[in-house]
């Protein structure tokens, strides 16, 4: 035991650049005697989590599953914002729940168990499901996904304040999406691979290791050391609500928070048109689907301990460079589709500006997601993430349908130049957010 204690204060040392693993700014001194094992089962819980999102993705997997199964067009345009919003909306409501709890851990296990079973039954839809009730039992599986996602949010940032201390857990989230964009790239060469194969077959088999990925979360969740916790404020949904809403009048700058998370949506919105502008040339074979997995697990690899440690250092600027970042990458996939030439028609110029927005979306989750820990305090951490949370639910799903219905109309390129101008408003946002670490 003490060896293994060794190995993993060393491996912390060397993940976060740090020689003193006993550097807690804001965690109990009981916590910080745990920190280095507590990293490494958080980077092996935050790796299930990640890889599972990929394997799963509601931007690239499911929508070649409803292709498969035949079921309607209109269907496939809700799988964003069910994935998106289902995840955020409940979460002021379960807030108070998580509030009574002395350790938070165990809500997040049940959230991991949760979406080991919805990724299950995904990939049983892949193979037997046809037609209008397949996209309609997907889309029921994809809520429950949903649903318990958010349930595992909102307790593991609760948890992740209470046993990491602050400017190590930007590293830490990096160096777990940059490990899950590593795995997720061998799934993409794998499929490339097997072009040729049932695609059922494949789609079934990359839900069955989603479904193991979250086995795997629950699994380094349940081990993690976690201090009880203060369990005084717990309260029902609607007092959640009251008081949160309060804090958005009181607390200026998580109001501004909010503001600008809203306007960075445009990187997550812009990411399924962009990929589809690449699906309308290369078709919805298995090869192009591998492709676009490829370069985002490159793109995630590489770019996750970059944001990550940048995000210690300033959350705020990682934000406002990954603002910069979707604004480019959207007027780029916007003017590709308009230009001439036979290299346009091939589904590896938009793969190649995916990547590049996947990485500014990376940012884009990293900086948002340090910078929310990092603002609030272990009192009113799991409410501000629950409210900021939901809010940004209720925005996903009306300026989803929104978006959608304005593809409709104008047609992705147009979109992504929409969306590119609302860039513009969350780097203008970002930049006059203060400092939080």
């Amino acid at each position: 035991m003490a060896e293994q204690n060794v190995s993993q204060s060393r491996l912390f040392e060397w993940l976060t650049g740090d020689e003193d693993s006993r550097m807690c700014d804001d965690i109990p001194e009981s916590a910080c005697d745990e920190q280095p094992r507590n990293f490494t089962l958080h980077l092996l819980a935050s790796l299930g989590n990640k890889l599972g999102d990929e394997l799963s993705s509601a931007r690239l997997v499911l929508p070649w599953l409803m292709g498969i199964i035949g079921a309607p067009i209109w269907m496939v345009g809700l799988l964003v914002p069910i994935r998106e919003a289902g995840a955020l909306l409940p979460q002021i409501f379960v807030a108070g729940f998580i509030r009574l709890k002395p350790k938070r851990k165990w809500v997040w296990v049940s959230g991991a168990l949760l979406q080991a079973l919805a990724a299950l039954a995904l990939a049983l839809l892949a193979l037997v499901a046809s037609g209008g009730l397949g996209g309609a039992l997907v889309l029921a599986a994809l809520i429950l996904l949903s649903l318990a996602r958010g349930l595992s949010s909102i307790a593991t940032k609760d948890v992740l304040g209470k046993t990491i201390a602050k400017r190590r857990r930007g590293t830490l989230m990096g160096w777990s999406g940059s490990i899950a964009g590593g795995a997720t790239l061998v799934a993409g060469i794998l499929l490339m691979l097997l072009d040729s194969q049932p695609g059922n077959m494949i789609v079934a088999a990359l839900l069955t290791i989603a479904s193991g990925c979250w086995l795997v979360n629950a699994i380094a969740a349940s081990r993690i050391e976690e201090a009880p916790g203060a369990i005084a404020g717990g309260e029902n949904g609607w007092d959640s609500i009251k008081l949160g809403l309060s804090l958005l009048k009181s607390d200026r700058v998580f109001l501004h928070f909010n503001i600008a998370r809203a306007l960075l949506l445009s990187s997550a919105l812009a990411l399924p048109y962009l990929a589809l502008l690449g699906q309308n040339q290369s078709g919805t074979n298995l090869g192009g689907l591998g492709v676009l997995i490829v370069v985002s697990g490159i793109a995630a690899m590489v770019a996750s301990p970059v944001w990550g440690k940048r995000a210690d250092q300033s959350s705020r600027r990682v934000m406002r460079d990954a603002a910069i970042g979707t604004i480019a990458c959207c007027c780029l996939g916007a003017s590709l589709a308009w230009l001439p030439g036979e290299w346009t028609r091939s589904v590896w110029p938009y793969a190649l500006i995916y990547a590049l927005l996947v990485i500014a979306h990376h940012g884009v989750r990293l900086g948002r997601k340090t910078y929310l820990v990092d603002m609030a305090s272990q009192d009113n951490r799991a409410l501000y993430v629950a409210l900021s949370n939901t809010l940004t639910g209720v925005l996903m799903l009306v300026v989803g349908g929104f978006i959608g219905a304005l593809a409709q109309w104008l047609g992705s390129a147009m979109l992504l130049l929409v969306l590119a101008g609302t860039a513009v408003g969350a780097m203008l946002s970002t930049q006059r957010l203060p400092e939080v670490e």
